[in-house]
């Protein structure tokens, strides 16, 4: 074999940078669009933020107080044809545009959208963003941050005030860094403090000293923390109780010999095992229940990241409409004096920079708005099949698949897995993913289809209104199922309710007897 040359000519998609840019902020969620919104406004001097956004002086406040009863350009009714060629130009006008908001008719050609001459005016074609009317004096209580005491903390906070040795202080400090969110110690006593090394062979750690400081630790605020399983921690809860409190014995018993039982065993059966009257039984698993089996839980730290909904919904006038949530998103725009200062014909290296980051600013400004343009087209969409779901419930949910959405907005299918990722709608229902309106289907006895979303939404009715002593079994599902029509395998139904994480009938199963 010798190296030798070949001609080959032969087609392949290329995705340029203007192309995967668009692709990348289809997919971002509003968080993530607004920090990628701030990362080019600072990384590109062309861009600038609207210096007059929430400062509207008084002549435009009493311009909007006029206009406030004409029809609004922000949401759109979704009682409309989608088989209408208008649709996307009435998608289109429906966006409220989170880049700029043009003070007249936003209807453009589409020859924009091509490279415009460098020297262009960038007014020719994008007009001023009008100041935004939103109060410049409210507070975002999503950057107020509430300091929170984790549970090591509160736990560290007290062995300072209590008296131990060096050497004690520094197993219960090993101690205290093993624990758990719930507030237990899951590993051995010896692993924990197997770093604890000295060098006189006879100082050497043993069990007996090791136990005697958990159980000092055990007394420490939350009750019941420091315990090496559920038993142990119920039985400190149980011992920190005061004596003269009913029925403390026979709960101290059902929980260090009967833990196993009080939840699976019939009362009547625990009585005889126990050799306690079912008053007295009953009395003592009420005290058992109204312990913490997590003491650690209420103090452990909790970082929630609250959804930040991207569409809106609600029902004005008997109509849903539908709205984009951009009320953090900073408004953006070309900053005329850089742009001014554009010479045409001048290849030096200031005129090329701002050149470039000319051309870059207005493509992103241009995948902002078929951003939102496309997800306000999707959003709309969705309400218009989904009506009933709005209106009654996930009972009333349609079976819909990706394809329904992309061939009525003329779009692929993988553009509408784009938009649907990691966006969430605000409905009178719920906030949801907007995935969640996607679901298989099953068949029904009249020959229609009825959504998986429905069926789950079906059973849940059904497991939530049964006995506790006599819950209702997979085939006994299946058969209320087929009674509303809906047809539907055993397995299946089993399948439903795992992904809604509900046990099985006989993990369900509750023996309570009255008193």
């Amino acid at each position: 074999m010798r190296p030798g040359l070949q001609l080959k000519i032969s087609q392949q998609l290329t995705m340029t940078p203007q192309l995967q840019q668009a692709i990348k902020l289809l997919q971002l969620s509003t968080l993530e669009l607004r920090q990628e919104v701030i990362e080019q406004l600072y990384s590109n001097p062309l861009l600038e933020m609207d210096e007059d956004q929430g400062q509207p002086d008084s002549q435009e406040q009493n311009s909007e107080q006029q206009d406030a009863e004409k029809p609004s350009t922000e949401d759109q009714d979704v009682n409309f044809d989608t088989d209408d060629p208008s649709l996307h130009s009435t998608a289109a006008d429906a966006t409220e545009l989170t880049v700029t908001e043009s003070e007249a008719s936003s209807d453009w050609d589409k020859d924009s959208f091509q490279d415009l001459p460098v020297d262009a005016n960038w007014d020719e074609v994008y007009s001023s963003p009008a100041p935004a009317s939103s109060g410049g004096g409210e507070i975002n209580l999503e950057q107020v941050y509430q300091v929170t005491e984790s549970l090591q903390d509160h736990l560290h906070w007290q062995l300072n005030l209590t008296p131990f040795s060096d050497r004690d202080r520094e197993i219960a400090q090993a101690f205290i860094d093993a624990i758990n969110d719930n507030g237990f110690i899951n590993s051995n006593l010896e692993d924990i403090t197997h770093h604890i090394d000295y060098q006189d062979p006879e100082d050497a750690l043993e069990e007996d000293e090791l136990v005697a400081v958990l159980k000092r630790l055990q007394q420490f605020d939350p009750p019941g923390v420091f315990a090496r399983d559920i038993r142990e921690s119920l039985l400190i809860q149980l011992n920190q109780l005061s004596l003269d409190t009913p029925y403390i014995d026979q709960a101290k018993r059902l929980t260090s010999e009967f833990i196993a039982d009080i939840a699976s065993v019939e009362l009547s059966r625990l009585s005889k095992k126990t050799g306690y009257s079912d008053q007295e039984t009953q009395e003592a698993l009420s005290l058992i229940r109204s312990l913490n089996p997590r003491p650690g839980e209420a103090l452990a730290v909790n970082d929630a990241e609250y959804i930040v909904p991207d569409v809106y919904v609600e029902k004005i006038a008997g109509r849903w409409r539908v709205q984009l949530n951009d009320s953090n998103m900073p408004k953006l725009r070309i900053n005329d004096t850089y742009s001014n200062l554009i010479k045409r014909s001048d290849n030096s290296d200031q005129n090329q920079f701002l050149k470039n980051n000319l051309a870059e600013a207005r493509w992103f400004l241009r995948s902002l708005e078929s951003r939102n343009e496309t997800l306000m087209r999707v959003a709309m969409t969705i309400i218009d099949l989904q009506q009933g779901f709005l209106d009654h419930g996930p009972v009333a949910m349609k079976p819909m698949v990706l394809s329904d959405i992309a061939s009525k907005l003329d779009l692929h299918e993988s553009t509408i897995s784009r938009v649907t990722t990691s966006k969430y709608m605000a409905t009178p229902q719920g906030i949801y993913e907007l995935k969640y309106f996607f679901s298989s289907h099953v068949g029904t006895s009249g020959g229609g289809e009825c959504s998986s979303t429905a069926v789950c939404a079906i059973l849940k009715t059904m497991i939530s209104a049964e006995q506790p002593a006599k819950p209702l079994s997979d085939n006994r599902l299946t058969s209320l199922l087929e009674e509303q029509g809906i047809q539907v395998a055993r397995r299946t139904v089993a399948k439903y309710r795992e992904s809604m994480g509900i046990p099985s009938s006989s993990q369900r199963k509750r023996f309570e007897n009255a008193k």
